[in-house]
């Protein structure tokens, strides 16, 4: 006798159901029941196809009923609800839009209603300008009123996996965008020393994001939406799209006898059973096993949905089939970023007391040497005994699948061990020789076998400081363009030599760039008796912890390779764009303004005239800086382009035909110096003078700096110099800052608090400190000048300021404003 099997749902879980019973069994009766009109559709694609990447709506429909009809011999019953299930009799009671109520039998039922959307009940929620995102219809909606020319700005509340997705195709539309979510961070499977990478790149794109800030409530005005949120903050737009989670849709089954979770899920054993033996069920509605930590939990993901629907229909048929539980492995597209995760991250590992480990390292996509190889971070979680528990990956190209390689490891129970000895495929283009996923292993390795110590960024920011050494590896160059706080800068490649400089009755912990000279380091440190930690993920992970979402410019958003304005010189003709080349490249990604301009005069002037020098750097202002340093200099914009957040520009360096001529005798020529006096003493106004003082140097300009009165102190050498002195220039000594890291504040000082404040905001934001300022002035030729008569006044000698400080008096001073066309009193 043939079985009569009900699938209540399609989409993932039902349609595969449905699809393998059919191919298990030939006679089976199966009828499908779908409150809507559509069974099987790309749920994945709405977004894209309300942003226009996929262009036809019909490539939405993965199978009409008449198709699935046709080719499975399934009765499809559309615009039919099934509103109740009575266990005991074996029927289901249906709601259909052409049939009215009705009641039907069933040997076995499969249930895959999926989930609805999360609907809070606050004020206005049901405003005709609030959407939500589930499927078809609302898709039709949502596009429907974007497509209207007068719709300019939406809101997304909910920063998960549909919330960015919309948030970036509706940027993509053209829409002025909000993105606003209660969470301290987006993207909830990720934990935060990733997911700001993310943040960044919406920022980046032009993405308003609010974080830690839920709604209060709505209001609709006159053709908009007001939106308010617990901060009091106000927002209006002309849509709002509801992502804030879903929730099962089985209110239909309180009076079946099936047993539902805390939240409504159904609960199933490993065969998809409920409680109730020829009761199955699958897809978004129901509890599954955790993959990792063993826990129940819901992981609504259309990839387990579909294994699910078939492990339901194998048991039914007789087949012992058992689902090993949901690891979670996700991906997403965040403007030109990826974002991928498998496993459990930290927050749950923590929530759950389970101890771990965790490693992180920066490589790059492929060979380093062959083109276009973007930098990925990549962080594995592990536990002591070698088990994988979690991976994340975040970067440009590759991610998805070092991601889906320790998936695969993990689900077939393979180690930190088997990661290194997994042999990978291997050519410049696509990987490298020792492949991210094999690093991680080596890594993971050393840490597990004591070869090497690791912290957390996260765990050293709240880390006992006093009875340690911060140490930091690398260069004296990429020391000098950004730290951490109160390191010490001793570069691998010295440590042997300088060990006797570090305390051994204290812990050091040390850090590079990215992690690898720093294991180097720590080797070198434990082997010569001194108790030593890695700062895993090395300066680039620490220095994300401290990224904080700023208002988007809208003027930097999605900006690609275009045609630029005549003033900015570019000289396409010269060469093809697709085919540039150049003489020298130059890396000044990392450096914020004015670092990456000094860097290029730098750069340039090692070239000669007519060679190119191609440069990338990830500083945004730097795009209209290079375009106006060309124009100022008697260099040539070649090409300038964005792309993957970096910024591209080729300079062709001009010689001494391109300056302006002089055609008559009489004419002088142009005053194009600049003159500073500076005066005051205060930090604020000392850091401003060098930004000003630096950048005019960078476009060429000679520049002197005056220093007088207070200003003096900007340039005392740090530590204290004997010399004998009278009583009372002594006194003044004492009563005066010494050097620039004793400097005050002009408002806001707070008893020495607004200084420490204002310097460790400008170390988050990668900005040059004071001091390195006063450095890369000094390399570059700035003259800094200090004034005779004020070191007279004051009882400051020579010895007393920092090397490199000419000694000037007034007539010089006015000998060079004499050829400056701008003169600034500071």
């Amino acid at each position: 006798m043939s079985k009569k099997i009900l699938v209540v749902g399609g989409v993932a879980g039902g349609a595969s159901t449905v699809a393998r019973l059919r191919r298990l069994d030939e006679s089976a009766q199966i009828i499908m029941f779908e409150k809507g009109e559509y069974i099987s559709f790309a749920n994945c694609g709405l977004p894209y196809y309300i942003g226009e990447t996929i262009k036809e709506r019909q490539k939405l429909l993965v199978q009409t009923p008449e198709s699935m009809c046709n080719r499975f011999n399934v009765d499809i019953r559309i615009n039919s609800e099934v509103v109740g299930v009575d266990s005991d009799k074996k029927v289901v009671r249906v709601k259909s839009k052409n049939n009215g109520s009705y009641e039907e039998s069933y040997d076995y039922l499969v249930l895959s209603p999926g989930a609805k959307a999360i609907r809070p009940n606050i004020e206005s929620i049901d405003s005709s300008r609030i959407f939500t995102l589930r499927n078809i219809p609302d898709t039709d909606n949502i596009k429907a009123l974007v497509d209207k020319s007068n719709i300019t700005s939406a809101v997304v509340i909910g920063g998960g996996y549909v919330g960015i997705e919309m948030a970036e195709n509706l940027k993509e539309r053209g829409l002025q965008v909000t993105l606003v979510e209660a969470a301290p961070h987006i993207l909830a499977p990720f934990d935060s020393d990733m997911v700001v990478s993310a943040e960044k790149e919406l920022v980046d794109n032009g993405i308003d994001l609010i974080l830690n800030d839920g709604v209060n409530h709505f209001n609709d005005t006159n053709n908009a939406i007001e939106v308010t949120l617990n901060s009091n903050t106000k927002i209006t737009s002309d849509l709002v799209i509801l992502a804030i989670g879903v929730t099962p849709d089985t209110d239909f089954l309180k009076d079946s006898g099936i047993q539902l979770g805390a939240k409504g899920h159904i609960l199933v054993n490993s065969k998809m059973q409920t409680n109730i033996g020829n009761i199955y069920a699958v897809g978004d509605a129901i509890e599954v096993t955790d993959f990792v930590n063993k826990q129940n939990t819901a992981i609504p993901l259309a990839g387990p949905a579909n294994k699910q629907g078939r492990i339901a229909a194998d048991n039914i048929a007789g087949l012992n089939s058992i689902y090993k539980g949901t690891q979670g492995t996700a991906i997403i597209k965040v403007f030109s970023l990826t974002a991928a995760s498998t496993g459990n991250n930290e927050r749950t590992l923590k929530r759950l007391n389970i101890p771990y480990k965790v490693i992180h390292i920066h490589p790059v996509s492929h060979a380093s040497y062959y083109p276009d190889a973007h930098p990925l971070t990549l962080k594995l979680i592990f536990n002591d005994e070698e088990k994988i528990l979690g991976a994340q990956a975040i970067g440009y190209d590759g991610v998805d699948k070092r991601i889906d390689v320790i998936a695969a490891t993990m689900r077939l129970g393979g180690t930190v061990s088997d990661l290194t000895e997994l042999e990978l495929c291997y050519a410049p283009p696509f990987s490298s020789a020792k492949d991210p996923v094999n690093m991680a292993g080596f890594v993971a390795e050393n840490v597990l076998s004591g070869k090497m110590d690791v912290i957390t960024p996260e765990d050293f920011s709240v880390y006992d400081k006093d009875n340690t050494v911060l140490l930091d590896v690398r260069s004296e160059i990429e020391f000098n363009n950004g730290h951490l706080e109160g390191a010490l800068n001793i570069p691998v490649d010295s440590l042997r030599e300088r060990l006797g400089e570090l305390d051994k009755n204290k812990e050091i912990i040390e850090y590079c760039q990215v992690g690898l000279r720093g294991y180097i380091a720590s080797r070198i440190l434990s082997q010569h008796g001194y108790k030593v930690k890695n700062i895993t993920g090395g300066y680039k992970s620490a220095s994300m912890l401290d990224f904080i979402p700023k208002k988007a410019d809208k003027n930097t958003y999605n900006l690609k390779k275009q045609v630029l304005d005549q003033d900015t010189q570019v000289i396409r003709s010269e060469v093809a764009v697709d085919k540039l080349g150049f003489d020298k490249s130059l890396d000044a990604c990392g450096l914020c303004c004015p670092g990456p301009l000094m860097q290029v005069k730098a750069s340039i002037d090692d070239l000669s005239a007519g060679q190119v020098l191609k440069v990338t750097a990830s500083d945004p202002g730097f795009y209209e800086d290079i375009k106006a340093w060309c124009k100022r200099t008697s260099n040539k914009l070649v090409d300038l382009n964005k792309d993957k957040g970096n910024i591209t520009a080729f300079i062709k360096k001009g010689s001494s035909e391109n300056k302006p001529e002089h055609h008559s005798k009489d004419i002088s020529p142009a005053k194009d110096n600049k003159t500073l006096v500076v005066f005051s003493g205060d930090l604020d106004k000392a850091i401003a003078s060098f930004i000003i003082a630096n950048g005019a140097a960078s476009m060429g300009k000679k520049v002197t700096m005056f220093f007088t009165f207070w200003g003096l102190n900007i340039l005392r050498k740090h530590e204290k110099v004997s010399i004998k002195k009278s009583f009372m220039d002594s006194m003044f000594g004492l009563m005066m800052p010494r050097g620039s890291r004793r400097l005050k504040l002009s408002n806001m000082n707070m008893i020495g608090m607004g200084p420490k404040m204002i310097r460790k905001v400008m170390k988050n934001k990668n900005i040059s400190s004071l001091e390195d300022l006063i450095k890369s002035a000094l390399d570059s030729g700035i003259e800094i000048v200090a004034c005779q008569m004020s070191m007279d006044v004051m009882g400051l000698s020579k010895e007393e300021l920092i090397d490199g400080i000419k000694i000037g008096g007034v007539g010089y001073y006015l000998g060079e404003a004499e050829d400056s066309n701008v003169n600034l009193f500071i």
